[in-house]
């Protein structure tokens, strides 16, 4: 280790390899105490090695680095929230390639215990897979310890709640006042689009002659950013046929969109708005409870 003093912090300096065999220096300033300073050494050198002879975290990291170069941002904060909650308290200190199928099962019998949906057990339990694939896949780890132990969970959680017609006119009284609140319920009840499609429309994407909306992209807004992506997958992008009332209904809402550009959004609010109006829908209509995600 070589950590030294620097001023009233500490700091370390040393030379590593990296996979390509080169040789760098590596200095790492504004550590508190030694300690702290020897053990940022020692996570960096081990997330340097090609081999699983490395703890958990670590290797964690080494697999994000990767995986955020290839999933929607999106995609990957929901990712890291579920492992670093879910998953890396309980593993983190043990090494890859020490974690067999019984600490697999007495983590999942430890998270059963807490009370999850079983969708939700799925999908934790889904995420400590693909890490264990990726070990396998890419560190030549010798089997995936996760498929031993077997799976939790249950991918549905039974039918979905649906809104009849009757409910959802219902439902549309407490936001007649919001005509694009409105307009935005209209659209995802008679289209099927998904949240973040709809809200990443454009003037640019209808076609009020054919009565057509093209679905091309999708928003989301992250961390105070509107952030625009391709649709969920390759074949989301279509083009929907949209009944003659529909289109008589965007046609008015249109009318009054005043100054706004061809390739601007339709609707300015954000997935949390929508979800707080259908929950303030719901207990004004009295309809039964669904998620907005279910109206589709």
């Amino acid at each position: 280790m070589s950590a030294t003093r620097d001023g009233k912090m500490w700091r370390c300096q040393f030379y590593y390899k990296d996979w390509q065999g080169v040789s760098h220096k590596k200095n790492k300033r504004g550590f508190k105490t030694k300690a702290e300073a020897e053990q940022w050494e020692r996570d960096f050198l081990q997330q340097q090695q090609r081999n699983l002879d490395i703890n958990f975290e670590n290797f964690v990291q080494i697999y994000y680095e990767d995986m955020e170069h290839r999933l929607r941002e999106n995609t990957m904060r929901t990712k890291k929230f579920i492992i670093d909650l879910k998953i890396i308290p309980y593993f983190k200190k043990k090494n890859m390639n020490e974690i067999k199928a019984s600490d697999i099962r007495a983590w999942q019998n430890a998270l059963m215990k807490k009370g999850y949906s079983e969708t939700y057990l799925k999908t934790v339990n889904n995420q400590l897979s693909a890490i264990f694939n990726y070990a396998v896949r890419y560190y030549d780890l010798k089997d995936n310890p996760c498929r031993k132990a077997g799976s939790i969970g249950k991918s549905h959680a039974g039918e979905k709640e649906f809104w009849t017609k009757q409910e959802f006119k219902q439902f549309l009284v407490t936001v007649e006042n919001k005509p694009e609140t409105k307009m935005a319920f209209l659209l995802l009840y008679w289209t099927g689009m998904r949240i973040g499609e709809l809200l990443a429309l454009t003037y640019n994407d209808i076609d009020l002659e054919k009565r057509t909306i093209s679905v091309n992209k999708s928003y989301q807004r992250i961390e105070g950013r509107d952030i625009i992506t391709p649709p969920k997958t390759p074949k989301s992008k279509r083009i929907i046929t949209i009944p003659p009332f529909l289109t008589e209904e965007l046609k008015e809402y249109i009318s009054h969109l005043y100054g706004i550009m061809a390739d601007e959004r339709m609707f300015r609010f954000t997935k949390s708005y929508m979800e707080h109006e259908i929950i303030r829908g719901i207990k004004a209509s009295g309809v039964k409870r669904i998620r907005l995600h279910d109206i589709r």
